[in-house]
């Protein structure tokens, strides 16, 4: 069952903020009223990951230009994510809060925990509301490209901020959108 148009589930959890270098306290509550970017990959110190979290660092101030605010998500607890910023050359780079999970709530509630206890490479928009407007899971060996986040997201405000409109595939900011109706059916 998708979870594309509902509501993220509650949770509470601890997180490493690393703009503050302090560990915080997060809910599903702190993902409502902003656009917001929740990743999730399987383990700190590992492979794949630092090079997907240091992608995404690098499409942070795009992002944040456009009202996202971005979260990084693993079963580990928010003190591995600060040793793990403290010590890898790619990890220290990010600004964004990495959220621990080693109770697994929020990986299960989003669908992502395997059977295992690691949570996939899932990626999750989220609209303002709190409800997940896009959803990619990649297989563990499967790093995934957060420049595509940012066409996603100019998407998901456009149809949002202009109801009746949908963008069609390649859709990029200022290029034409569609408006389902009768007379278009049959003819794209």
């Amino acid at each position: 069952m998708s979870l594309i148009g509902k509501e993220i589930q509650s949770f509470q959890s601890k997180a490493y903020s690393p703009q503050n270098g302090e560990f915080i306290d997060m809910t599903d509550e702190d993902l409502k009223g902003q656009w917001n970017i929740v990743c999730f990959y399987p383990a700190d110190f590992s492979f794949v990951c630092p090079t997907e979290l240091e992608d995404l660092q690098e499409q942070y101030a795009n992002l944040k230009e456009l009202g996202v605010e971005v979260y990084s998500v693993s079963t580990d607890s928010h003190f591995v994510h600060k040793a793990w910023h403290d010590h890898s050359e790619a990890i220290n780079k990010i600004e964004y809060t990495m959220i621990g999970d080693p109770a697994q709530t929020i990986s299960n509630n989003f669908e992502v925990l395997d059977d295992q206890g690691f949570a996939q490479r899932g990626t999750f928009l989220i609209d303002p509301d709190g409800v997940v407007q896009a959803a990619e899971i990649n297989a563990d060996g499967i790093g995934r490209d957060a420049s595509t986040l940012v066409g996603k997201v100019k998407a998901a405000q456009y149809v949002r901020n202009n109801p009746g409109e949908v963008c069609p595939a390649k859709w990029e900011e200022g290029s034409e959108t569609l408006k389902p109706s009768l007379d278009l059916v049959g003819k794209i």
